[in-house]
């Protein structure tokens, strides 16, 4: 295929990238293109999968073998040939390791400028010689404060946090902060060792050897020697002490576990660092201002009020050429942010606290000003975590990318994108096997005429929602004040036995009042009573949070370990005579410890090749070809299957193949109701969608049998779906809550909204001008109320709906 140099169109041929079967596709440049289809369809395989991966692989092969080294690449896409495609730049929905040192202003380079502006425009004291830039930063060594290493608190322990219970011994796990299993075991054993009575009740030990137990920073090394145990040999080993205090925080600076640093940080007490009071600085760069403020009191102020701040400043007769010209640039690049709806947030605001969709239109913003030309841009689902009232900004922000001459190609489900898109390309007609076809690409209009598609029904055939019974509620979850954010000291009262909605523009203070509604109910039930603890009338014995994290963070974890099938299906193999004829155990079917699984790739399925100068490559392991177990185990066959092949079948396949035995049939039917009879058994945890993630925990919750009533609490889930998809998970929470549960949902689908029981909504804006409740109750009350951004939208969507009641 040869396509002219002036060929406005990107043609792809033969893509085959993960359920792409053979993909012929034409998509014009210079156009804002969205690819939609329900969840699992191959959308985001052709999109990112292929003309992106291409686009970068063509840049790396013009960048120096050796620096090539040194950049992560993706490999080569499976596709027969792109033409016309420009140089492309991805802004997908990833977020890296959370680093409580990545914030707003370092993900957008604001600080850089902010920093800029205090060094070479700021007010200095009397006789104070002028600052590098890198002084006024938290993050350097020439500007963090030494004493809270630039993060603004101190973390502290106390004997009481550490040893809650001083009635016990330390023998019967007196020191609560030590951890469990051998480790612990062996403290207590060298702290015998060293002397100390281990049997004797915490609070009758000596007071300076408490002290030393817990807060000592020796480490002193002694010969243990463990008690004998029947049956084990145990020989004398050299063990080092290590103090509670130091064990703790060590934990919790260092662990790459959330779980392990959760731990610690239940140890731990916070507090602004007394030094810098939370300014993060040295007190050199804190005594230099700019408007009457320090660069710290600046970062902490919403983005809108600190462009008002800037502009009134830099307008002053007492402003310098340096500060107009910093300023203008400053309050120019703000604009772009606030542009895309984020003006809530401020520079110091942690990465880690931003949702997915915030991270993403932060990123959208940097390159809005980056001013590139000619490029494709290749977004993930920009519009998620957007009130309907922030898409519309959004859908102006994109306008403007394509208007500067870059082409824009948008994974995306919200209806009023695809509404707006020069170009549709609609891939389907399922998920998984019964996708990976391209249906329709062309204007949107076009996509009317095309019955296979499931994107169409939602476009052009809405129906009127049946009517249905609004159901009051069976009690009342009521928390507050809570005051977190910009919350400021609010009552919420959340009804149980019902479907409630929290809604509100970005950042008004819904994932917020939320999370204080779970801490509040987890403090109840543990006792500890957070924020005034949740006063219950009426029943919610269970609280259960789904939200869209990863189930696992390596392709070892799959979706039959997550749920818990692999365990039924290794015990069936397990019990067939192949396996009782040699002595194979259930352990023997693992992939992941020794025994069973091939030894040369360890259950991997693949090896890695090296490539030196190309990106690293896998290849399927030449002794086990991806079956990940070696031929011994291979040989047992449960009905004519081996456990590799098992692994292999889809979810719809493997409902029919294991229908008859029960354990697997329930957990297999509640993938197969929240819409996941695409995946397979054995898909690895890594290349699941938020989306699917999300539903996988669902059925997994949803597969246990529930006697008590449960509070559900789902952030967001309808995110990264289909509305085909929407259909399915409202099915089941809605069915959640004829079964006698409670479900709260933070959402901004007003179709969702519209068949909730209660709705309460936030805002009115977001950041400091919203953190209250404007309006709650029913959801036709809230489409009506005066002062609530989401009642036109709600309004909308409810003139389909019409709720009546019993």
């Amino acid at each position: 295929m040869h396509a002219s140099p002036h060929d406005p169109y990107v043609r792809v041929r033969g893509a085959r990238e993960h359920n792409l079967a053979g993909v012929d596709v034409d998509i014009p440049r210079d156009a804002l293109v969205v690819f939609t289809g329900v969840s699992g369809s191959g959308k985001s395989s052709l999109a990112f999968g292929t003309i992106y991966a291409e686009a970068q692989r063509r840049y790396f092969e013009s960048v120096a073998p050796y620096a090539r080294r040194l950049i992560h690449q993706v490999g080569a896409p499976s596709v027969g040939e792109i033409t016309g495609l420009p140089p492309a730049v991805s802004l997908e929905q990833r977020r890296s390791s959370p680093n409580a040192r990545s914030s707003v202003g370092t993900v957008t380079t604001l600080s850089n400028s902010l920093r800029m502006l205090f060094s070479r425009a700021g007010r200095y004291p009397e006789g104070a010689g002028r600052l590098d830039s890198d002084a006024f930063s938290p993050n350097t060594a020439a500007g963090a404060c030494p004493s809270c290493h630039g993060l603004g608190r101190i973390h502290e322990t106390s004997e009481e946090l550490l040893v809650p219970d001083p009635g016990l011994s330390i023998r019967q796990g007196a020191v609560a902060a030590w951890p469990g299993a051998w480790q612990g075991k062996n403290l207590r054993d060298v702290l015998d060792a060293l002397g100390y009575d281990v049997d004797r009740p915490w609070r009758e030990l000596a007071a300076k050897d408490r002290e030393w137990i817990l807060f000592t920073d020796e480490q002193p090394v002694v010969t243990v020697h463990p008690e004998r145990e029947a049956g084990r040999i145990q020989r004398p080993y050299q063990g080092t002490y290590t103090g509670a205090r130091r064990l703790v925080l060590r934990t919790f600076s260092d662990s790459k576990s959330p779980a392990l640093r959760a731990k610690a940080e239940r140890f731990l007490t916070s507090a602004p660092c007394p030094v810098c009071g939370g300014g993060r600085l040295r007190p050199e760069a804190l005594a230099v201002t700019f408007a009457g403020r320090t660069v710290a009191e600046l970062a902490a102020l919403p983005l809108t009020s600190l462009a008002g701040t800037l502009s009134t400043a830099a307008a002053g007769p007492d402003a310098t050429e340096a500060a107009r010209v910093l300023t203008e640039d400053l309050v120019a690049r703000i604009g772009t942010v606030t542009e895309l709806g984020l003006g809530y947030l401020s520079l110091d605001r942690a990465t880690p606290t931003l949702s997915n969709g915030e991270l993403q239109r932060l990123r959208l913003a940097t390159q809005l000003r980056s001013g590139l030309f000619g490029v494709v841009y290749v977004l993930d689902e920009p519009s998620a975590g957007l009130h309907p009232a922030d898409t519309e900004a959004l859908l102006v922000v994109l306008d403007r990318l394509g208007a500067a001459g870059n082409s824009v190609f948008v994974v995306e489900h919200h209806l009023d994108v695809v509404r707006h898109a020069d170009w549709l390309v609609d891939v389907g007609p399922g998920a998984g096997v019964h996708g990976g076809r391209v249906l329709h690409s062309g204007p949107p209009r076009e996509l009317a005429g095309v019955e296979e598609s499931v994107t169409r029904r939602f476009l052009f055939d809405r129906e009127p929602a049946p009517a249905r019974t609004v159901r009051e509620p069976a009690g009342w979850l009521r928390t507050g004040p809570v005051t977190r954010h910009n919350l400021r000291g609010v009552d919420a009262a959340f009804p149980l036995g019902v479907f409630t909605a929290v809604t509100g523009v970005s950042g008004s203070g819904k994932s917020t009042l939320v999370d204080a509604l779970v801490d509040a109910f987890t403090g109840r039930e543990e006792g500890t009573g957070q924020e005034g603890g949740a006063e219950q009338e009426g029943g919610a014995g269970r609280l259960v949070t789904v939200d869209q994290r990863p189930i696992g963070r390596t392709p070892r974890s799959n979706l039959a370990t997550y749920t818990g099938l692999f365990d039924v299906v290794r015990k069936l193999f397990a019990e067939t005579e192949e396996a009782k004829a040699h002595g194979y155990k259930a352990g023997r079917f693992s992939f992941n410890v020794p025994g069973g699984r091939c030894e040369t790739c360890q259950g991997e399925g693949f090896v890695s090749v090296e490539l030196l100068f190309l990106p690293s490559t896998y290849a399927p392991c030449p002794d086990c070809h991806g079956a990940r177990y070696n031929p011994e185990t291979l040989r047992v066959r449960l009905r004519g299957l081996t456990v590799a092949e098992v692994l292999d079948l889809t979810v719809e396949s493997a409902a029919a193949f294991l229908s008859d035995v029960p354990a697997a049939a329930r957990s297999l039917r509640t993938l197969l109701d929240v819409g996941l009879g695409y995946l397979r058994l054995g898909q690895p945890a890594t290349e699941l969608s938020g989306g699917e993630a999300q539903r996988v925990k669902l059925a997994s919750e949803l597969q246990r049998p529930h006697r008590s009533p449960t509070l559900y609490v789902l952030d967001e889930p309808t995110t990264g779906l289909h509305p085909a998809d929407v259909e399915v998970l409202m099915r089941q929470l809605h069915g959640l809550v004829d079964a006698g549960h409670s479900v709260v949902v933070v959402e901004h689908d007003m179709d969702v909204v519209a068949t909730a029981d209660w709705v309460v909504d936030l805002g009115p804006d977001g950041g400091d001008r919203g953190g209250r409740i404007v309006a709650e109750g029913p959801p036709e009350r809230v489409a009506g109320a005066a002062d609530s951004r989401t009642a036109p939208y709600l309004a909308r969507a409810l003139s389909g709906v019409a709720p009546h009641r019993s």
